[in-house]
């Protein structure tokens, strides 16, 4: 299972790296082209125009399940 640790992008139109850091915590770069969404809890995205206006950053840790 993997556990986030960070849920954050780059937009490759104005470079801003943008991160949201809680749940429901919806941020979007200085041009408006993409966002991110969710903070720890999960990962949304949203972009303008395609996948292409931004560079994934988020980081995980694979976390094992107990019984």
């Amino acid at each position: 299972m993997r556990k986030i640790i960070r849920n954050a992008i780059r937009c490759n139109l104005c470079g801003d790296i943008i991160e949201s850091t809680y749940r429901h915590d919806f941020v979007t770069c200085k041009c408006g082209s993409c966002s991110v969404d969710g903070g720890l809890d999960y990962l949304r995205r949203g972009f303008a125009h395609s996948r292409d206006d931004f560079t994934e950053l988020s980081a995980f840790e694979n976390t094992e399940m107990i019984d």
